[in-house]
This record gives C-alpha cells, structure tokens and sequence, in this order.
C-alpha cells in the first residue's frame, strides 16, 4: 500500500490493519496550506488525505488523526461534532498503539503524550509539539516564533512585522496595509 512510504515501517501493520477493517481509501497528496489531513465520508466510503510533504511522524499523527475519524463516524455517524470528545477518545486510542514499539523518537514521545492529554484540531495548534515534530522534516525554514518582536519578515509575499504574543497567536503588523494579524506561532516564514 502507499501509505507504507510515509510513515515508521513499524507502524504500518495498524494502520494496514484499519484501513482493511474499514475499507478507507487513503491518498497522499500535493500540500496544502491550509490542512495537514482530511476526511470524508461519501458513496459509502471513507476517504483520507494527508499532505505527502509530512516527514514521516507527523505524517503517521496526522494519518492516525484522519482514521480516528473514520472510526468515530463509523460508530456515531454525522451526529456529532469533528473534534468532540468522542474523536479524541478514538484518536488517543488508536495513537497508544505506537507507544510501545519504538516508532516516534525519544524527544517526541513527551511532547505527543502532553497533546494527547487533550487532542486538537490540529498538531500545530500545539507549539511544542509543532517545533520538536519540524526537526525531523528534510526542508530548513524559520517560524514566527523564532524571531524577536520588532522583526520583519515576509509570509506569503507580503511584509511584516513581529508585535507580541498573545495568548495562543502571535499579533504582527502587515507593512503594507498598517492592519494588525494573528499568527500561529509555526507559521513558516522568511527573513526580510
């Protein structure tokens, strides 16, 4: 199967395992800016997507996070909630699989186990996590929150300027336009 080239071989026998119990159709496809993975539920079937840019833990994260939904609609159907507590039960119980085996680094493991406390939406609405996953992607890039307030960089093509933290943002001034936007922390960016 595809999938098996992008996450640890040795987590491939679960993930072979749930995806043959019900019957998904995963593809690894172009990145996307806006989301690591999706699913869907259409004619009968489950279908995944996950960026195939992911090095390969944050690649089996989000896979696992995409079948966690699977599952709980299997189980629930459309009645509840992406994330609600029911999709983050499965999710830390499929994620538990890949604790014992020596599949995630040793520097990884603490931070995954302080996310799974409390899943969310997204691995890179936690900065930790984010940063220790980012070491082990194969392309070198500079996030928000490793530069100064007061420094200028460039996201997107536009120019901006680092202001302060905020709670769980980053609050920076675009150059161009004076207006004032918030950043997640790991936002990729250049220096200008």
């Amino acid at each position: 199967m595809d999938f098996q080239n992008y996450i640890p071989l040795r987590a491939s026998p679960y993930i072979a395992k749930w995806i043959s119990e019900l019957d998904i159709d995963i593809r690894f496809v172009n990145a996307r800016k806006t989301k690591l993975g999706d699913y869907r539920f259409r004619n009968n079937q489950h279908f995944i997507t996950v960026n195939n840019n992911l090095n390969k833990y944050a690649s089996l994260i989000t896979l696992t996070h995409e079948i966690a939904h699977a599952f709980t609609f299997a189980e629930f159907g459309k009645n509840i909630k992406p994330h609600a507590m029911q999709w983050k039960e499965n999710f830390k119980k499929l994620m538990l699989n890949f604790f014992d085996y020596n599949i995630f680094p040793d520097d990884i493991l603490p931070a995954l186990s302080r996310y799974l406390i409390n899943p969310s939406a997204s691995t890179t609405n936690d900065e930790f996590l984010s940063l220790i996953l980012r070491k082990y992607d194969s392309e070198i890039f500079l996030t928000i929150s490793e530069i100064n307030d007061g420094d200028n960089f460039t996201y997107s093509g536009e120019k901006y300027m680092k202001c302060q933290k905020m709670r769980k943002r980053i609050k920076c001034l675009n150059l161009t336009n004076n207006r004032y936007y918030l950043f997640n922390p790991i936002a990729k960016i250049e220096i200008n």
